[in-house]
């Protein structure tokens, strides 16, 4: 008995995390997709980490949230911000100073494992959204894969594919179950014909 119900939980445990994968590829996808580059979760920019600067706050290959709203030019030392480095390339780095000139604010910034600071101030102007601390490893990789049209359809395609063969095991393993369970009462049917015959 304790086993048919170990074997029930494992066999949900494994439906739901085919299903929650599912669910997950098709959201990266299609947020993917509809922003045109990383996805947007609840008013948050969900951005991959390309590169080491900012180590070891946050991996390459790690997703990290961000949030792009407010007034730009609140920052003090120690925040993270993203900007536009230049019109192709965003950047996620540490304010180590703010400078003002005239009505203008200004951030020196800094990569945390980079020798020195950037090359040049970031005007506030430039500043995309704010590091809200919230980062998950490894995730980006797959991110970066979904923006391609194979890896789009990859992602969708293979887990809907294990969860269709599984759901086929698992419908074979009931139709399994029913079986014996009719033959066995086929048998005592015919055991007690014969008892009674006797």
């Amino acid at each position: 008995m304790k086993l048919k119900t170990v074997k029930k939980w494992v066999s949900a445990l494994v439906s739901f995390t085919l299903f929650t994968s599912l669910i997950l590829m098709a959201f990266v996808v299609i947020s993917t997709k509809a922003s045109g580059g990383e996805p947007e979760l609840f008013g948050y920019q969900l951005k991959t980490v390309l590169s080491g600067s900012m180590e070891p706050e946050f991996k390459t290959g790690s997703i990290i949230a961000v949030k792009p709203d407010g007034d730009m030019t609140r920052f003090t030392e120690g925040d993270i911000i993203t900007f536009m480095e230049n019109e192709e390339r965003l950047v996620t780095h540490r304010v180590i100073d703010v400078v003002y000139s005239g009505d203008n604010v200004m951030y020196e910034t800094k990569g945390d494992s980079n020798n020195a600071p950037d090359s040049s101030l970031v005007l506030s102007e430039n500043v995309v959204a704010e590091y809200t601390g919230f980062t998950i490893p490894y995730i980006g990789y797959m991110a970066s894969f979904a923006q391609s049209k194979e890896g789009g359809a990859l992602m969708l395609i293979v887990p809907g594919i294990i969860l269709l063969i599984y759901a086929g095991f698992t419908i074979w393993q009931g139709l399994s179950q029913m079986e014996k369970e009719n033959q066995s009462t086929n048998n005592s049917a015919n055991i007690e014909e014969v008892k009674e015959s006797v």
